[in-house]
């Protein structure tokens, strides 16, 4: 998400090193690595090819987190893995978890550096970033339930659009957006083998579309109708790339 002020912290490392931040206090890390297994037999494992991530979660860009597990294929509320809906994908998130101020644990996603989000990205073919943003920056109105899409995989920024059309959600081509269009090459999301991923920037009121309480002990618990469909067009967006990248 881009701000209008600095980010307090350069980076997550200045954030993790200040000794006035107490991890599972003022913010938390989660993250899935799937594990693999190869004896050499006939019977071979699926490689991950796709990383699902959040570096803005809990209260700082809320419902990012909710989302971020949903699209992994975990439920948000019991982590269960979604009935019916294929396969999970590796994740990783960042959490602000203050009662306020959560803006201040802000770290752009050019300058994220924790090891385990690095490590993830850079292990996969393809990352999907969620964000929020206000609508304002880009020139809608107040109440736009919009979602951007960015990112340098263009493929994958095609598949998206395509999907959130047929699911009847508002979605915009990020490319004129150039502080939300997530097409650095810095980019957390785009710090992956094929250099470059996907970026979600997703107004607040289409976010709070996603739950009937989207305060934070209730979000992952209320989900509607509008998540849900949100969440299967990113699946279905990803399982078509994925269907083009053949890994011998």
């Amino acid at each position: 998400m881009a701000t209008t002020t600095p980010d307090t912290y350069p980076s997550n490392t200045a954030l993790y090193l200040d000794p006035g931040l107490v991890e599972s206090v003022d913010y938390a890390r989660r993250y899935r690595r799937h594990g693999l297994f190869d004896d050499g037999l006939a019977e071979k494992c699926g490689v991950p090819k796709t990383t699902i991530i959040a570096p803005h979660g809990g209260g700082i860009e809320f419902g990012t987190s909710e989302l971020c597990l949903a699209i992994a294929g975990y439920h948000p509320a019991t982590l269960a893995v979604t009935p019916g809906t294929g396969g999970t994908y590796d994740y990783w998130m960042f959490e602000g978890l203050r009662a306020e101020n959560n803006g201040e644990l802000h770290v752009t996603s050019t300058n994220c550096d924790d090891g385990v989000a690095r490590s993830l990205c850079a292990g996969a073919l393809n990352v999907l970033a969620l964000h929020g943003f206000d609508a304002a920056q880009a020139g809608l109105p107040d109440d736009a339930q919009t979602v951007l899409v960015g990112g340098r995989n263009d493929v994958l920024k095609g598949h998206l659009l395509g999907e959130f059309e047929k699911a009847d959600l508002d979605a915009i081509d990020a490319v004129d957006h150039e502080a939300l269009n997530g097409d650095e090459a810095t980019n957390i999301t785009n710090r992956t083998q094929l250099g470059m991923g996907g970026h979600l920037e997703i107004t607040g009121p289409l976010r709070s579309a996603m739950f009937d309480d989207d305060s934070r002990p209730q979000r992952a618990h209320t989900t509607t109708k509008v998540f849900w469909d949100f969440v299967a067009a990113c699946r279905n967006a990803l399982a078509r790339l994925e269907a083009g990248q053949e890994i011998l």
